[in-house]
This record gives C-alpha cells, structure tokens and sequence, in this order.
C-alpha cells in the first residue's frame, strides 16, 4: 500500500519530481566531483610513497617528519638493515627536475626519485628491466608520462636540472615503464642514486664527495613481529632518526592535512545544501497536501502506511537524481583535460553515494514527521 501510494503520486505530479531530481542530479555531480578531487589530490600528493612495499619510514630526527628536510647516510641504512626484525631496507632520495623533448612537445616537470637497483623502492614493472647499474644512466617512468608523451622502453630522454647557476642537460635511456606512482603533483622518474646525486638540482655541477646521502629509509618487517617493537629498536639503537609509518608521514607533508581538510570542507557543504534542499522541498509538498493526508486518515489508513509511503517516495525521488547526476558526472568527465587532478575509484564514489542516498531520508524527517502529525478532522475542515 504505501509504495502503491508513493509512486501514484509521483507519477501524477512527474513534473515537479523530474524538476527536484534534477537539483540532487546537481548536488551528486557536485559531491562526486569533490570526492574525485580530493582523492586525486591526495593521490598526486602520496601514490609514490603508498605505493612503496614498506611498513616504516626512517627519516632524520627534528624535520616533523618533512621528506624533502631529512637527511640519512648510506652508513645508518646499514645500520637499519641489521636491525633484528628487519626484513629490507632501501635509501630513497627525490628531487625535481624537468624533462626536455626534441619533437615539440611542451616540457614536462617530474619528480626524480633515487633508489637503489635490487633494494627496497624499486617499482615493480609493466615493461622492461629493473636498474641493474648503479652507474648507467637508466631510468623508470610511469605509464602515464609514456603514454602522454609516446615513449617506449629504450627511448632516450633528456633531462634538465638547475646546477650552479645554469641549467644542465642529460640524456638517460629509458630501461622500464611501471605503473602511474605521483610524488609532489609530478610523475615520477626514477633513477640509481648514483645517477640521481649526479642530475639532481645542486649548488655546484662539480661531483659530491663523501658518504652517499637520501632522504628516507624505507623498511619492510619481517613476517610476525610487532611493528612498535621494531619502532623502539631503531630508535634505541641508530642516533638521530625518527621513525613512522607511511599513513603517519604522507599526512605531515606540508600542504597535504589544509588541503585535504578544505576538500572534506566543501564536501560537507555539499551535504548540507542536499539535506537542506531535500528538506524544504518535500516540507513544503507535504503541506500542500496536508487535506489528502487526513482523508487517508479518515477512512482508516495508519501511520505506519503514511510515514512509510512519505519515506518511499523520497528515497525514490533521491535515487532518480543519483542515476541522472551518476550519468552527468560520467560525461563531464570524458570531457576534462588530465591536467585536472581527478580520480574516481570504486571505494570513493560508493562511500559519496551511499552518503547521497541518506541525505534524502534525513532532509526529509521534518516533512514525514508533519504528515504524522496531521489530524484527520482538522485536516477535512481546512479542505471544506
């Protein structure tokens, strides 16, 4: 009975529900783009670093956990490797630089991340061969600058860096492609520490001398053991480092907890504008037939039967929206250049659904809530 009355009246007032399911078809393309920002700025931010087969991240001690700040040796990552309960461990280092192109493709800023061949860090690969020399001048790109750019395993690509006071310029062969891994909203490309120390932007061209220097120590577990205890053990016995685990590092980057807080923001925005716009529509209808709603009473319809036909037809008229927004979201999107950090995946875009689909139930309490309170006899003397 109350579905059969819930879409009775949808039906014969289609106008004006097709109307207001286009307003939620407005706020669901505006939550969906919003969450889709935010995890695409957050992945552009972290997707090297999550992506790392790590459970610890070792930085220098007295950076709040900077990545850019720390400073740790290739001395304290031997160090770390002889940690009881240590399974592996890789020194990483990053900087920028910018890739060149001789065909007249525009130039293109990238992460550099140095690691070393056959330790911890080194992506796993879609094509070609990992970095088996230290000393060859060999990278790894993503799959996103190759298929952007057209590049190919074997290719040889220029990049240039700022050293001294002039910019340098070198050719490094492509030796493999792994998947798209994001690190300070550039692609990355990935390099030997060796090659790395020697490309990277410094104050000087001339070579560095000295011990091997990164910014972080990435370390794997072994199977079993408890992550705190391994924690108290580098801390105990390697001076001046701090350890965290990834989650923990990638949230005290700078920028990344404002910027991630004002996306949240808007979001929630955007549920407040549906809940209050759910709301006031339904309000509003539900007065307009308050004299409907007592001669239902009148002739023995129960609460029960009204409240849950008020409900049906708002989940129903939320549900419309959802698929004609879901819809608009999706051609939008075929629309907007990669330049726009956006990233929808399955976890995201249910969590803002399932959210949109409360909103109408919750917008619309206040108006199920009048339609229980209508009293039969009062109602009939407003409709005579």
């Amino acid at each position: 009975m109350s579905f059969y009355l819930s879409i009775r009246e949808v039906w014969r007032n289609r106008g004006r529900f097709v109307l207001f399911s286009l307003v939620i078809a407005l706020i669901t393309i505006l939550v969906l783009f919003v969450a889709a920002l935010g995890n695409g700025l957050a992945n552009a931010n972290r997707q090297f670093i999550d992506k790392l087969d790590a459970d610890l991240i070792v930085l220098q001690e007295n950076v709040d956990l900077n990545l850019t700040s720390s400073r740790i040796t290739q001395d304290k990552l031997e160090d770390i490797k002889s940690i009881a309960g240590v399974a592996e461990a890789g020194l990483l280092a990053f900087s920028s630089a910018t890739l060149v192109f001789d065909n007249g493709l525009e130039t293109l800023d990238v992460s550099i991340i140095g690691v070393t061949p056959g330790e911890l860090g080194n992506p796993s690969l879609l094509e070609g061969n990992p970095l088996n020399n230290s000393s060859a001048n060999e990278i790894i790109i993503d799959n996103k600058v190759a298929d952007n750019i057209g590049l190919q395993v074997g290719d040889q690509v220029s990049l240039r860096s700022i050293q001294g006071e002039d910019e340098s310029f070198f050719d490094l062969t492509i030796a493999g492609i792994t998947d798209e891994r994001q690190f300070f909203f550039a692609s990355s490309v990935i390099m030997s520490l060796t090659t790395w120390n020697e490309v990277r932007p410094q104050a000087s061209p001339a070579p560095q001398s000295g011990d091997v220097l990164g910014n972080m120590v990435a370390v794997k577990l072994a199977g079993g053991v408890d992550q705190s205890i391994i924690e108290g053990r580098l801390i105990n016995t390697i001076e001046k480092i701090e350890v965290a685990d990834k989650i923990t590092v990638i949230e005290a980057q700078p920028g990344y907890g404002p910027q991630q807080a004002t996306v949240n923001a808007q979001k929630g925005f955007a549920y407040l504008i549906g809940v209050l716009g759910v709301g006031g529509f339904f309000q509003i209808q539900t007065l307009q037939k308050v004299p409907q709603l007592g001669m239902l009473k009148a002739i023995g319809t129960d609460n029960r039967t009204v409240g849950a036909a008020a409900l049906m037809q708002i989940i129903i008229v939320t549900i419309i929206g959802i698929l004609i927004g879901g819809i608009g979201v999706f051609l939008l999107y075929l629309g907007i250049p990669d330049s726009v950090p956006l990233s929808f995946n399955v976890p995201t875009v249910l969590t803002a659904i399932g959210s949109l689909l409360l909103i109408g139930p919750i917008g619309g309490l206040v108006s199920i809530r009048i339609a229980l309170k209508v009293e039969p006899l009062t109602a009939i003397g407003l409709s005579s």
